[in-house]
């Protein structure tokens, strides 16, 4: 894959103008590259390139998108804010809803990235040894000295939590703008 995105140009005066008689708007000068293997696990193309865009995106960001309380922990929901004072204010809750939703779209991206996260859930040492049976084949079994656990709940709610910061990045994709 090769990507070259250009700035934005620069939003000068005939832009408005040749935009409001012509329809012309000039625009990010791009060249796309992609081959055939970056689509073969393309989640694991994209992951190292939309992280550091989204941590970027976190610390400078100027602003925050309207946020559903259902994306959100109990303590950081419009309900759990003090009341506005205006019905055009925002409440409390309004920025630490969003900072909440992107950081866990990057907490997503960065278990994306580490391709070792899964190990954490594993503890022992594996002693596995194979079994021929009497038709031939061979099984596998533990040996002896097999202490190996995986503690598969646990690796059940961290892949939960990915997909749920993977699920908000699907669903405030129109939302990460600065």
């Amino acid at each position: 894959m090769k990507v070259k995105i250009g700035k934005y140009p620069s939003h000068r005066f005939y832009h408005n103008w040749l935009y409001n008689w012509f329809g012309y708007s000039p625009k990010q000068k791009t060249s796309i590259k992609i081959h055939k293997y970056d689509t073969w696990s393309m989640d694991d193309t994209l992951a190292p390139i939309i992280l550091p865009m989204l941590v970027q995106l976190k610390a400078t960001k100027h602003g925050s998108p309207w946020t559903d309380d259902e994306d959100v922990p109990d303590e950081l929901r419009s309900t759990s804010a003090p009341p506005k004072e205006n019905d055009w204010d925002t409440d409390d809750n309004h920025h630490k809803r969003w900072d909440w939703i992107i950081d866990e779209m990057i907490w997503a991206f960065e278990s994306k990235v580490d391709d070792s996260w899964e190990e954490q859930f594993e503890s022992g040492t594996s002693d596995i040894q194979w079994k021929t049976l009497e038709n031939g084949m061979s099984e596998m079994v533990r040996g002896p000295n097999d202490t190996k656990e995986y503690d598969w709940e646990g690796r059940k709610k961290y892949q939960e939590r990915i997909s749920n910061g993977f699920k908000l990045f699907g669903k405030y994709y129109e939302s990460l703008w600065d």
